[in-house]
């Protein structure tokens, strides 16, 4: 399952990395997604819109296995 979160990320970061964000996966396990976003996306406003409606969406219409993805800070 991280193979195919990793290929989806790929066509999802574009459009984060047009805004001067990007997105990592951090892990996968049983059915949620740990990811962190940095560049613009780490603090912005919108980041939880962004990682909801737009990561999160577009992963589970992808890979039915995900249940959620949440966002984690860098350490």
């Amino acid at each position: 399952m991280i193979e195919k979160v990793e290929e989806t990320l790929n066509k999802i970061r574009p459009n984060l990395q047009a805004d001067g964000g990007d997105v990592e996966l951090v892990e996968v396990e049983n059915g949620v997604v740990k990811v962190r976003l940095t560049g613009a996306c780490h603090g912005c406003p919108m980041a939880a819109m962004t990682l909801k409606n737009g990561i999160e969406r577009i992963l589970k219409a992808e890979i039915p296995e995900v249940e959620r993805v949440e966002s984690v800070d860098s350490i």
